[in-house]
């Protein structure tokens, strides 16, 4: 297999196989962006990228039977002729369409990590489609979230129907120990009121839990006094009466009227609690390509499933949200898009950081 490169930094061509020039942190920084038919790019990456790949995040097409343009006023300096102005062309439909993506599926399968993941990003009226399709690529096992995400604010259509806020992202492991990095989101007011009612003398929010929890322990340190006191009957201390000690000098247990303990927790202190599958990441109002997505929807899955320096993959990437997640958050990428207008998008959004591949011969 030959790669014809385009060096955005040293501004030159150079002919190489992909075991010498891929995220060899010389040429191009360590990130591909590729220019042409996903397919056959797939194909040709997997002599080199076969299970190394920690996270493919997609958002193909949805067999919506339209031509999406670009309009002039967001290419900045480009110029594109009235056919090169053509996004992507969204013309597949039923047995087609679904057959184009299960072939890439399938080799997608064969790039990612026994650990890795892939996100699959479609709408409410092919994406029961697509979900079958996944559990037969991936496995059922696999399966671990259907997320719904809010995409806009309320609209007005008149039709004979509910209106549409969201779409669909298909989230499936590639094993049974993917990675995973708890995501946490920060309480919001109401939580607060309804969690942290008590406010201490330098006004920090706080609420108090028992000390002690279910089960007696007979001959352990948790079962003997604190203070002079046992834990209530058929209950043991959560810390030994030592580590309450310590807790207590630190002023944070509180004791009531009746002189029972409680901890402090504070407000300030919480982690925050675990994202549900229920999201709301609105698109940019005035995207540079259509279907741009929400930077912090693509960092949030960016965080979750991949590590530093773990490869993630965009084989649809459009407008590169995805990859400009990857870089922000320390992560090596690589991106395909067979769309002139979107390989320049992404150009101008994320600057000389990667290796751009413009042609590519298997064989």
């Amino acid at each position: 297999m030959k790669l014809s490169y385009e060096n955005k930094e040293r501004e030159a061509s150079i002919l190489a196989n992909t075991e010498a020039a891929v995220f060899d942190g010389e040429i191009g920084g360590g990130n591909l962006l590729i220019h042409g038919d996903n397919l056959n790019v797939l194909q040709a990456l997997r002599a080199s990228f076969s299970e190394k790949v920690d996270l493919i995040y997609i958002d193909p097409p949805y067999s919506t039977n339209t031509v999406y343009r670009i309009g002039t006023e967001r290419t900045g300096t480009v110029s594109f002729s009235p056919e090169d102005d053509i996004a992507y062309r969204d013309d597949l439909g039923g047995s087609e369409y679904l057959e184009s993506l299960r072939k890439r599926l399938i080799i997608a399968k064969k790039l990612l990590s026994p650990w890795g993941s892939i996100y699959l990003h479609i709408d409410d009226k092919i994406g029961h489609y697509v979900n079958v399709l996944m559990d037969e690529i991936f496995g059922q096992e696999n399966f671990r979230n259907d997320i719904t995400r809010i995409k806009c604010n309320p609209k007005n259509f008149s039709r004979q129907g509910y209106g549409n806020i969201k779409d669909l992202i298909l989230f499936y492991s590639n094993g049974p120990d993917p990675i995973w990095n708890e995501v946490r989101v920060p309480l919001d007011e109401a939580d607060l009121n309804r969690l942290f009612r008590k406010v201490d003398k330098d006004g920090r929010r706080y609420t108090t839990i028992p000390l002690h929890a279910p089960g007696e322990t007979r001959d352990g340190a948790t079962g003997k006094k604190f203070k002079g006191l046992l834990p209530p009957k058929g209950r043991h201390w959560r810390s030994s009466p030592e580590v309450l000690e310590k807790l207590d000098a630190q002023g944070l247990i509180e004791w009531s009227k009746n002189g029972v303990p409680r901890k402090i927790i504070y407000a300030d202190e919480h982690i925050g609690k675990k994202l549900q599958d229920i999201w709301e990441f609105k698109d940019p109002q005035y995207p540079s390509y259509p279907t741009e997505k929400n930077l912090e929807l693509l960092k949030t899955i960016v965080a979750a499933s991949s590590n530093p320096e773990s490869i993630v993959l965009d084989f649809y990437c459009g407008s590169g949200t995805a990859l400009l997640a990857a870089r922000q958050l320390g992560r090596r990428w690589i991106g395909i898009d067979e769309s002139l207008p979107a390989i320049e998008t992404v150009g101008q959004r994320l600057g000389p950081t990667y290796q751009l591949l413009k042609q590519i011969t298997i064989g």
